[in-house]
């Protein structure tokens, strides 16, 4: 039944708000933060059951790319896409709708992430299943997360009225896009009960992405049509390279989805849904160590009245030794140790970019 349906796993970020274990070279899709799997094997073993690995691409940068299909080999190589350099998630989609184009006629693409946890794999696939059909009525689709506090760190999906449903899963037009939001408006949306965490997971119809980009993103979808044009010759890849080059970063939110035609919110409820997009976000998730609420990650520490402490440590020969703590953020990772309050995780990424600008770029 879903012969043509694909799921396209992104995986070329870098994941600077996880640093200094995300490094440009070994960024938080590679790294292992549950258990013996990387977040990008257990983002691709949850597709397990609705797409084999042949249906299963990843857009990805050259330098990733060997990493990548080392930790799951089952995905043929022909299956990695590379651009030349980030351009962000509409280039990234383009990209693999033209390859998707050229293999399989009438293609669905779910456009899906390497770097996320998602603990209810029932609901996940329920869902996209709901939205392959959606999909097919011409709609664009965007996977809504059930919010459980006001975040300012995510972007907002506000629905309309109902269109459908799907075994008894509730489909609905999308008002409006909202970015992310200071915590007076991120506490109205959730009072309001219409807005949901827009998860960055897509699912939408090859032609009708082509489509919205003709229409929208006109000098993306002119670079995809060169592209295109060249997909089965011997100079392909130098026809992404020279493209790539032209093109202006955009997100697919900003380039396409704010603007588009027939937008769909699926709601997904209990999805234990989390983009692990900083060290903060790892309490969502990871069950505590001990009954003090810390999380232990790795080498295991001594811990003395410490409490709420995040501790991760890959060095064999060295311990981590807190005393009387709470609240706070500890990384060791050899060349690096990083301590922080945890409400203050977020500037992981300024304190990133400091290093890039003093000329520090061995240790991003």
């Amino acid at each position: 039944m879903f012969e043509n349906f694909y799921a396209v796993i992104m995986a070329g970020g870098s994941g600077t708000r996880l640093w200094p274990l995300s490094r440009s070279s070994r960024p938080k899709q590679m790294q292992k933060l549950f258990g013996d799997d990387s977040l990008f094997q257990i983002a691709v073993n949850r597709l397990e059951g609705l797409f084999p690995p042949e249906r299963i691409l990843v857009v990805t940068i050259q330098e990733q790319a060997n990493q990548l299909h080392d930790q799951h080999p089952v995905i043929p190589i022909e299956n990695f896409l590379i651009e030349p350099e980030p351009r962000g998630t509409a280039a990234v989609v383009g990209l693999a709708a033209v390859a998707l184009k050229d293999r399989q006629d009438g293609a669905v693409m779910a456009v899906l992430t390497a770097d996320h946890f998602i603990g209810n794999i029932k609901a996940f696939q329920s869902a996209l299943v709901a939205a392959y059909f959606t999909a097919g009525d011409g709609y664009l689709i965007t996977l809504g997360i059930q919010p459980t506090y006001p975040s300012t760190g995510y972007g907002y999906v506000q629905s309309g009225e109902l269109i459908g449903t799907y075994q008894d899963k509730p489909i609905f037009n999308v008002l409006r896009f909202s970015e992310k939001p200071d915590i007076i408006q991120a506490k109205e949306m959730i009072s309001a009960g219409d807005h949901y965490w827009n998860s960055g997971m897509f699912i939408w119809q090859v032609d009708r992405i082509i489509e919205e980009f003709a229409e929208q993103m006109p000098g993306l979808h002119a670079s995809l049509q060169r592209i295109e044009n060249n997909w089965t010759r011997p100079n392909r890849e130098e026809s992404i390279i020279e493209e790539w080059s032209q093109l202006v970063p955009e997100t697919i939110d900003y380039g396409i989805m704010e603007r588009a035609k027939q937008v769909a919110v699926i709601p997904v409820q209990d999805l234990e849904w989390s983009d692990v997009g900083s060290w903060d976000s790892l309490f969502d998730v990871v069950e505590p160590g001990d009954e003090h609420g810390n999380i232990i990650i790795g080498n295991e520490p001594i811990l003395i009245d410490t409490k709420d402490t995040l501790v991760y440590s890959d060095q064999l020969k060295r311990i981590m030794a807190v005393i009387g703590v709470r609240d706070l953020i500890l990384v060791d990772t050899g060349d690096v140790v990083l301590v922080c309050h945890k409400d203050q995780a977020q500037k992981v990424k300024s304190l990133v970019e400091q290093l890039k600008s003093a000329g520090k770029k061995n240790l991003v």
